[in-house]
């Protein structure tokens, strides 16, 4: 995508060739360092740039992003936070994302599925391996690189010696793949939560639809607190794993590491195919809700009850960026 009228030459003497991409937090821009290595700049929308709460969860993200680069995740290689316009620019990794690839060519199958399973397992594992917890694990964050999945995106991770931020009492992420406590109670968040999460996503690009979609994301937000997952579109020998990784209870699930192990000793042989009739294309427009905020109780007590719509900001994930 070319570079439109308005956006700037260069950020932090890095020349811009194109727009990525544009979510919630900022705009996402390919630039070349010297070298002429590409990157990803991430620059912060200009309103948010006097916003001293925001300014603290950007310096998060910023850190988590550097303590975790890695072989799974875009290695950050400058950033200023402090800056008038903050901005940060890591490593460009080309590909497609999970969600893009989904809505081209529907669910994955076979050895691909299986190389997503494992990679991602990988990658949380490193991650949480530094006390970091991601908090947004969904198909936007993630690009299928020629060299494996790679997740982006810390904009609302934190780190376990950090205070966690969550917008003055609410609750930010993506409720498709946010897990129960990340719902109810977002300050007690850990790394099993990013379990759940890719529990989640591992349902939808196995069957093109998540395990708790609804018409809203409040419904849906009540569905993953209170409702069993659905289930019956995933290959038989993932499903075991998936249901594992969805339990309610936050130690009911396996860590990083048991569930690395658990997908190693998958067969190869994993079909699935979107059986039960729900199109894949509804989740696709809920995945693309970036930075949902809904307060910290966002289920009814009874779903009858719930509001038939709920206001979130689009955004659009490009593949190899870093959006928020």
């Amino acid at each position: 995508m070319s570079l439109r009228a308005g956006d700037p030459a260069e950020i932090g003497g890095y020349p811009l060739e194109a727009r990525l991409g544009s979510g919630g937090m900022g705009t996402v821009f390919l630039a070349r360092t010297s070298s002429g290595r590409p990157v990803a700049i991430k620059l912060i929308h200009q309103h948010f740039a006097g916003d001293d709460e925001f300014r603290i969860r950007f310096r998060q993200e910023v850190a988590a992003a550097r303590r975790v680069s890695g072989a799974f995740t875009a290695a950050v290689v400058d950033a200023a936070p402090e800056a008038e316009q903050p901005w940060m620019a890591t490593t460009y990794i080309e590909g497609h994302t999970l969600a893009q690839r989904i809505a081209a060519n529907g669910p994955l199958n076979g050895p691909e599925l299986r190389k997503l399973a494992i990679g991602l397992a990988e990658a949380l594992r490193d991650i949480h391996r530094v006390g970091v917890v991601h908090r947004d694990l969904k198909p936007s964050n993630v690009v299928l690189s020629p060299e494996g999945p790679r997740v982006i995106d810390f904009g609302i991770s934190r780190a376990a010696d950090q205070q966690t931020l969550t917008m003055t009492g609410r609750v930010i992420g993506t409720p498709p793949f946010m897990s129960p406590e990340q719902l109810q109670a977002p300050r007690g968040v850990g790394p099993r939560s990013d379990v759940f999460s890719l529990g989640t996503l591992l349902v939808y690009a196995a069957t093109g639809h998540g395990p708790f979609d609804a018409d809203s994301p409040y419904l849906t937000a009540y569905q993953v607190v209170h409702e069993e997952p659905s289930l019956g579109a995933v290959p038989e020998a993932l499903r075991t794993v998936v249901e594992s990784c969805l339990d309610k209870d936050p130690t009911g699930r396996p860590s990083a590491d048991e569930l690395l192990v658990l997908l190693r000793d998958l067969s190869a042989d994993l079909g699935g195919t979107d059986t039960d009739g729900v199109g894949a294309g509804r989740t696709r427009d809920m995945i693309t809700q970036h930075d949902f905020v809904a307060p910290a109780t966002p289920a009814p007590a009874d779903p009858a009850n719930a509001p038939a719509d709920a206001s979130a900001g689009p955004g659009t994930g490009s593949a190899g960026t870093a959006i928020g």
